[in-house]
């Protein structure tokens, strides 16, 4: 997806891609928030949470599945590219078991989870699509509870008030001011961005983090290129009809979307507290509500801002629950 959601709690460490779901490292007692802290953070805020912006303007010109291929199979080359530099060829080695759970993860994250939220950027606003992916976390929530682990009361009713806001973000749709395909392929995408979040942390994934989002990057892109031949997106493509602003948004999507705000993201798992990390989660759609209002003057209705609010308040309450558990 590209914007964050977020594995309140997740069980061990996992590689995130983008859409995102925070990993974990063994908690270290105490961890300074310098400067540093706050500037990896803001990037992580702003960067993800702009990327809804850079998807929607990106499809005003471009395949939706063959750019988000292109984006994601540049990107996983370029980190792979980047660890070998400076980590050495062999931190790319993983085992074949290791090697499908990363392509299994990426597929749903990626293909799924991403590639869906970009399909359906082409007929609903970018600020609503971030909106309906935040109620990601209660989603991961409910597979806990199917997995056997008991919620919180407190995680309950988060998880009640982000359906709850949900429902209002629907109604857009219903009343035909929004295509409601459109919505319904970004719950779609929520719910296998979930299941990708909630199995990685249970799948033999590659140690190194970065790793393992190269390749599931590369196979969610490859995937998303062979989507995009199927549903025939190269007929009638003429690259000297892409505006100059799409392909600076598919730029800006691989380098700072990808690449410099993970990296950020992965740095702050290290640095910071994993509390303070996750509130991307009910930052990120703020943002992106914010630039698509004032960027492409996207309609700020009753039910956007009544249920983003709902939705926003939900995750607060996972999130501050989780990490307290």
């Amino acid at each position: 997806m590209t914007s964050p959601a977020v594995d309140p709690a997740p069980e061990a460490p996992q590689a995130a891609s983008e859409l995102r779901t925070p990993a974990t490292t063994p908690a270290v007692p105490t961890r300074r928030i310098t400067g540093a802290v706050w500037a990896a953070l803001g990037i992580v805020y702003v960067v993800w949470g702009s990327t809804y912006l850079g998807i929607r303007i990106a499809v005003e010109t471009m395949p939706p599945f063959l750019s988000a291929g292109t984006r994601f199979v540049t990107a996983g080359l370029l980190l792979a590219g980047i660890i070998a530099w400076r980590q050495g060829p062999a931190a790319l080695k993983v085992t074949r078991r290791q090697l499908g759970s990363a392509v299994l993860v990426g597929l749903l994250l990626i293909l799924g989870g991403n590639g869906l939220v970009v399909l359906a950027e082409t007929s609903i606003p970018s600020g609503l699509a971030a909106l309906l992916i935040s109620v990601v976390p209660a989603w991961v929530v409910v597979l806990k509870a199917a997995t056997g682990q008991r919620p919180t009361v407190s995680g309950l009713a988060g998880v009640l008030l982000g359906l709850a806001g949900l429902a209002v973000l629907t109604l857009p749709g219903l009343s035909g001011d929004v295509k409601v395909a459109g919505v319904v392929l970004v719950v779609v995408a929520t719910l296998l961005w979930s299941v990708g979040s909630f199995s990685s942390a249970r799948l033999p994934m590659p140690a190194n983090p970065f790793t393992a989002s190269a390749y599931e990057m590369i196979a969610g892109g490859v995937g998303g290129l062979a989507l995009g031949l199927v549903r025939g997106e190269q007929h009638g493509l003429d690259l000297a009809d892409i505006s100059t602003r799409s392909w600076a948004a598919l730029a800006y999507l691989i380098v700072f979307g990808s690449l410099i705000a993970f990296t950020a993201y992965a740095w702050l798992l290290q640095a910071a507290p994993l509390s303070l990390v996750a509130t991307y989660a009910y930052v990120n759609p703020v943002v992106a509500v914010a630039l698509g209002a004032l960027v492409l003057n996207e309609a700020l209705s009753w039910p956007i801002v009544l249920g983003g609010a709902i939705v926003v308040g939900g995750v607060c309450l996972i999130v501050s629950t989780e990490r307290r558990g």
